[in-house]
Formats: structure tokens, C-alpha cells, sequence
């Protein structure tokens, strides 16, 4: 069950010609994708491109009706090895994955494609993920593209620019034989706008053409000599095909100014930031319109010498605008005008910092240097105003001593906090260990207040990054991997692989039903029916399958005792070989999705309805806050302690709370103090439900009372 649904929006993918799309770029591309007359769609979810995946499942109707096939992939060298199917072919193919770690990962099957070329159309949607809003580490796709001579394209981030990014991909893929990279970072995958549609093209070759007048070609097969002829071929005939295609068609764009004796060259997708950094000084207005020349590259590999050339004519300097490190474009440029001996200037990280999001404020203050450096008339030499950063200064000064930080942290109700509550138990009667961690939203469990966790690897590879530690000593090393990342590779780069090596060390599964981390997509052991997916499969039996002989199932996570007892007993036991733990319930926020609007229209519907919640006694509750440190759940805070007597915050369960039970269970199994209780809400009771709460109010009543005459008769 993925975080959203889709299903109203695809409707938008039946336009026909001359219709106008209005919606999100996610859903431009995919109708993008209906309009070029692709065969088969595949692909693994992930940021910033885990949308993309779920349009396509939604839309999967309308793909039918066109004979278009779509997959979701196991992972990334999937769906990259799908566009075999376009290597003899003249089947369009596309491919989506999140950018640097899913090219990692499919660089195997990627750069066999690009060594010995396709014939029909194969483009690979990147989702770029670099920045402040990334989610892994800080690197680009752009020397991947340029290892395997993957064409790359960076089209400006609105609907028509990126549109025709899609189309005119798959034409470039085929006039030169190359797969072709389509490059989108967040904000271009979720950017709204419009653009004339075209109608949907069914593909006059299919895919049954394919099966049924099968075709080889050696020559397209890596192996030798044919590999080596490869190489040829991409210097001699594919390289300049795609250098005439891109010029013939004018896929990067020029965009003239009066400030004829300077100009800015940019990555398509830094268009917008830039164009809103001229307008803040004063060197653009708000519809677009530049006094600085512009060149704008939607693509940005490879580079087309003539076009840089013809821009750099007549200026004393160029700006390079080139997020990320190092400066591949710019050092490429610079090799370009030294052969051509262009004598312009070339400026670009000496006056743009070297790594991190280019913001509009950076943008900014590097528009600004050049342009003071250059043209210091079209700069005001009034000094920058500090207004903003006073502001922001006393802002900082007026909360930092009244909001805590909060690190980022499981979902209220997570399945996935008590197993790492168990492990802070275990690790009091056994002592710390050394814990590998992996991709997902367990990895959470390395911030406060659980503190767990030295390393993490990849996607999958919790138990591959213990393996050194597969080593004589009175203590196991312990690791975690995702349901997601187990069936994405952890089955054979950790399980199979401490299988084979006699690893005694513990791995523990976390199943909680989906590729939670990436949006709650399905994945093969998913407990939901899935009309098009079979879901249901066992990892146990997967983990047994591979040679694994010791396997627990918790089937409820939320029993932070047996969930102790037996990581205890992994730790602990005699038995050889690995240890595998799998610890399975549904993520909470899929729970909800699900179970909430049903629960709301019961209650709207008149019917009754018992919902549990979980509260603290103030007069019971210690002040210790144990059960925070051990929990960590949103739902628990401090309040004001109500004994006049006492002056320590007392616990409190605020109205977040999901009614899991974790925090009672923490109590019980740490031995904590009781004074965690549940209540049962009950929406439309019945009469019964009524004559129960009177009776128990009348024998809660007289007992207060009694307890009060017996406090005064002994004052």
C-alpha cells in the first residue's frame, strides 16, 4: 500500500492531441513516456522517483490497454538488465531508479548496454537525490554516465522542458545506439505545471513481435573481440550521431541578453535557481528574462564543443553553474577552449562553493561576485543589507534555550522501536555489541535514544557489513536488515553469504510488511493481496531455503519480552551457523492508512466503535522517565508533576498516540514503575456499553469517596 494513491490523477494520462495536462512532473513523465510509444516500463522505488513507481502501478489499466508491460523490479540491476529487451529489438524500453546507489547497483547490466548499444530506444530515469533533502551520500551520477558513455540529460525542471526530455531521449537512444540517461532531481519530479498533450502510440513493434521472431546479434554480446570493436564504435559512430542529433534538434537552449560581454552556462536542472538568483540582484525580472546571456545545457553529457564555442565568443567571462563536486563540466569546458584556444575567462567554483545544494541564496552570492568581477556596474555598491540574517540570528537566540533538539525517529506506533527497546535490555545483561546496521527506517535505531548501530553499507548488506567480524570471541555481532533491502539483495549478500562462510553471528530481519522507507510499496513478502504482485512469500523459509537451520518468527514485535528473550537467546546459544531472527508487524503508518478511514466513516455510519489508548497516572509515575529513554515514542512527553509535594515532570501520553501498547510493555518487561493504563474509547456505545460506564462510575465514586473520609478522619 503505497503513501499515496494515484488513482484519480492517472486519469490525466487518457488525454489526447491537443488536450492541456495540468499536474505533477512525476505524471508528465509517465504520460511522456505513453506519448513516445514505449513497449515496457521497469523499475525499484526510491527518492526522489518512489512516486514515479507508483503512478506506473496505478496506471497499470491504461498501460495494458496500450500493451505497454511494467515491472517492479526486484532492485536496480533488474531493472537496468530489463533493457536487454531493446538491445536487438526496436522496442522502447525505460528504466526508473533512485540516482547514485541504484546506479551502483545496476552497473553491471548498465554498462554491458552501453558497451555493446541498443536499437530501440532505452532511457534510464535517474532520480537525483543530491543535497540537503537527500537521503544518502553526496555524489552525482554524471561520472557514471560518462565511465560507460550513457548520453545524460538535465532538462529544465518544468512539464514541457521535461516532456520533451522524454521524447527526444528515446530518438537520441536510437539514431546513436546508446542507452540515455533522463536526469530529475526533487523538485523537477514534484514540480506542478501544463503542457499540450499528444495522443497515446501503441507500439507498432511489440513485444510479442520480439517473442516471436527471436533475433541475435553477436556483435552486441561483451565478449571479445566484440568488446573491443565496441569501443570503436562508440568513438567513431555513436559519439558523433548523437552530437549531430543533439545540435539538429537544439536541445540545449540559448537565451540572449544585453551583458553581451559575459555569460552563464548551466546544468538544465539549476534553470530555475539561477534565473530567481539574477532576478534577486537585479540582473532579471520575474518573467524569465535575463540580461545575461544564458546557456543552457539539458544535456549534459556529452558536451557539444561547437555550441560552447559559439557562446564564448566575444565575452570576457563565463559562469559555470554546476552543483555537486568535483567540477566535472567545468574542467571538461576548460579542456574545450584550450584546444580550440578561446581565450574567455572561465569562472565557476572559485566563486560557487565547491560541494552542497546550490540554493538561491548561494546562487545568489555567486551571480553577485561574477557579475562585480565583470560588470561591477549591474551591482549596487550598497553594502548587502544584514536584515535578514539579524532576524534569523534572534530567532535562533530566542529558541535555543526552550526547544530541545529532536532527532529524526521512528513513527509514532512503529513496529520497528521495540525490537531495539529489547536489544537496550539485552545489552544491560550482556553488554554492548557490535551492531551493523542497514538502509530503511531501522536505521533510525543509530540516533537517541537508542544509540545503535556502527556502520551501514548499502541496501541489503546489514549482514555482509559484520562479515569481518566472523571471529573466535566470547560475544556475536549483530545485524540488521530490512524486509525491503532482504528481498533487494540481503538474500544472497547476507544471508546466503554467512551461510556459506559458517558465520555465527545474528541477523535480524525487520518485516514490516513493505518497502516502508521508500513510500510502502509491496514487495514479495507483503501480507496485503496485490492484484498484479504475488505477495505472501515466506522469509523464513527463503532464510531456511539458503541453509539457514536456526530461524525464530515474532510474529508481534510489540512483546518487548519475547523479543528480549530471544535476542538473548541468539546471543547466547550453543548452536552453530548463523542466527537468524525475523521480526515481523505491520508498519504502523500502512496500518493506519488503511484502517483509519474505515474507522472514521464506522464512526460517521453510526456504528460502534472501540479504540484503544494508553495514558500515565501522575500520581502512580515516578519522575524516572525510563520508559522515554527506552522507548523514544513522539506520543510520550513531560508535564508538570500535579503533587504539589513532588517537582520532577511526570509522563504524559499526548493525543498522537496510536494505541500500540509499547509503553506498557516496556514497563512490564524493564520492570518499570505500573503506572502506564488503558483505556477503551467506545464511539456510538450501546445501551450496554452505557449501564457498564454508570455502574463503574457509581463504584469508582463511592470508593473516592471512602478513601477521602478515611484521609480526613485521619488528619
Amino acid at each position: 500500500m503505497a503513501e499515496r494513491s494515484f488513482k484519480e490523477e492517472v486519469e490525466k494520462l487518457r488525454l489526447g492531441a491537443g488536450e492541456e495536462f495540468r499536474g505533477e512532473g512525476i505524471l508528465a513523465i509517465t504520460k511522456a513516456l505513453l506519448e513516445s510509444g514505449v513497449s515496457y516500463v521497469a523499475g525499484y522505488q526510491g527518492a526522489p522517483i518512489s512516486h514515479l513507481m507508483d503512478v506506473l502501478a496505478d496506471a497499470n489499466d491504461i498501460l495494458e490497454d496500450l500493451g505497454v508491460h511494467f515491472e517492479n523490479s526486484a532492485n536496480e540491476a533488474t531493472a537496468a538488465a530489463t533493457l536487454a529487451a531493446s538491445v536487438n529489438y526496436p522496442l522502447r524500453g525505460a528504466v526508473t531508479f533512485k540516482s547514485v546507489v541504484g546506479v551502483n547497483v545496476a552497473s553491471d547490466a548498465l554498462s554491458n548496454l552501453a558497451s555493446g548499444g541498443v536499437t530501440g530506444g532505452a532511457l534510464v530515469i535517474i532520480g537525483e537525490d543530491y543535497g540537503e533533502g537527500s537521503s544518502i551520500m553526496q555524489e552525482r551520477v554524471h561520472p557514471f554516465a560518462q565511465k560507460s558513455q550513457i548520453w545524460l540529460l538535465d532538462p529544465r525542471p518544468n512539464l514541457p522542458s521535461i516532456v520533451n526530455a522524454v521524447k527526444k531521449g528515446f530518438e537520441l537512444s536510437e539514431i546513436s545506439n546508446t542507452p540515455v540517461m533522463l536526469e530529475v532531481r526533487i523538485r523537477a519530479c514534484h514540480v506542478h505545471g501544463r503542457f499540450e498533450t499528444s495522443d497515446n502510440v501503441r507500439p507498432s513493434y511489440t513485444l510479442r513481435d520480439a517473442m516471436e521472431n527471436p533475433r541475435r546479434q553477436t556483435d552486441r554480446i561483451v565478449l571479445p573481440p566484440a568488446s573491443y570493436l565496441h569501443e570503436k564504435e562508440k568513438i567513431e559512430k555513436r559519439w558523433p550521431a548523437a552530437v549531430k542529433f543533439i545540435e539538429d534538434n537544439k536541445l540545449n537552449e540559448f537565451f540572449d541578453g544585453d551583458l553581451i560581454d559575459i555569460g552563464i552556462v548551466m546544468q538544465g536542472g539549476m534553470y530555475n535557481t539561477t534565473m530567481r538568483a539574477l532576478e534577486l540582484v537585479g540582473l532579471a525580472d520575474s518573467l524569465g528574462h535575463s540580461r545575461v546571456p544564458l546557456y543552457v545545457m539539458n544535456v549534459t553529457y556529452p558536451l557539444i564543443d561547437r555550441e560552447l564555442i559559439r557562446f564564448a565568443e566575444g565575452k570576457r567571462a563565463i559562469l559555470i553553474v554546476e552543483e555537486g563536486q568535483p567540477e566535472f563540466l567545468e574542467q571538461a569546458i576548460n579542456t574545450i577552449f584550450r584546444r580550440a584556444d578561446v581565450q574567455t575567462r572561465i569562472e565557476g567554483k572559485g566563486m560557487l562553493p565547491m560541494a552542497g545544494e546550490y540554493t538561491g541564496g548561494v546562487v545568489r552570492d555567486g551571480v553577485k561576485a561574477f557579475a562585480r568581477a565583470y560588470r561591477p556596474e549591474t551591482i549596487s555598491d550598497a553594502p548587502p543589507s544584514n536584515e535578514g540574517a539579524v532576524r534569523i540570528a534572534a530567532a535562533v537566540k530566542a529558541i535555543e534555550n526552550n526547544v530541545h533538539a529532536r532527532p529524526p525517529s521512528f513513527c509514532t506506533g512503529c513496529p520497528e522501536r521495540p525490537i531495539f527497546t529489547a536489544l537496550k535490555l539485552v545489552e544491560r545483561e550482556l553488554g554492548t555489541h557490535h551492531v551493523s546496521c542497514d538502509i530503511g527506517c531501522h536505521l533510525f535505531s543509530i540516533l537517541p535514544p537508542f544509540n545503535i548501530g556502527a556502520t551501514t553499507m548499502g541496501y541489503g548488506l546489514g549482514g555482509a557489513g559484520a562479515a569481518a567480524f566472523n571471529t573466535k570471541s566470547d560475544k556475536r555481532a549483530i545485524s540488521f536488515v530490512g524486509d525491503g533491502g532482504f528481498w533487494h539483495n540481503g538474500l544472497t549478500s547476507s544471508i546466503g553469504n554467512a551461510v556459506f562462510n559458517k558465520s555465527d553471528n545474528v541477523t535480524v530481519i525487520v518485516d514490516n510488511g513493505y518497502t516502508s522507507a521508500t513510500g510502502g510499496q509491496d514487495i514479495l513478502s507483503s501480507y496485503a493481496d496485490n492484484a498484479i504482485r504475488k505477495t505472501h512469500n515466506s522469509i523464513e523459509k527463503a532464510v531456511r531455503g539458503v541453509g539457514v537451520e536456526w530461524v525464530r518468527t515474532l510474529t508481534h514485535t510489540y512483546d518487548v519480552a519475547g523479543m528480549r528473550d530471544t535476542l538473548r537467546e541468539a546471543l547466547t546459544t550453543k548452536a552453530k551457523g548463523p542466527k537468524v531472527i525475523v521480526a515481523q508487524s505491520e508498519c504502523m503508518l500502512n496500518k493506519q492508512r488503511r484502517e483509519r478511514p474505515l474507522v472514521n466513516k464506522a464512526i460517521k455510519d453510526g456504528n460502534r466503535v472501540v479504540r484503544e489508548r494508553f495514558g500515565v497516572d501522575p500520581d502512580t509515575c515516578t519522575g524516572d522517565h525510563s520508559c522515554i529513554r527506552l522507548s523514544g515514542c513522539p506520543s510520550l512527553t513531560v508535564a508538570p508533576n500535579p503533587d504539589p509535594l513532588r517537582t520532577e515532570p511526570v509522563t504524559k501520553v499526548i493525543n498522537s498516540c496510536v494505541g500500540c501498547g509499547l509503553c506498557g510493555e516496556v514497563a512490564h518487561a524493564a520492570v518499570l514503575c505500573p503506572s502506564f493504563y488503558r483505556a477503551s474509547i467506545v464511539n456510538n456505545p450501546s445501551g450496554w456499553d452505557r449501564f457498564k460506564a454508570k455502574a463503574r462510575g457509581a463504584v469508582i465514586g463511592f470508593l473516592q469517596r471512602r478513601i477521602a473520609r478515611r484521609q480526613y478522619a485521619a488528619a
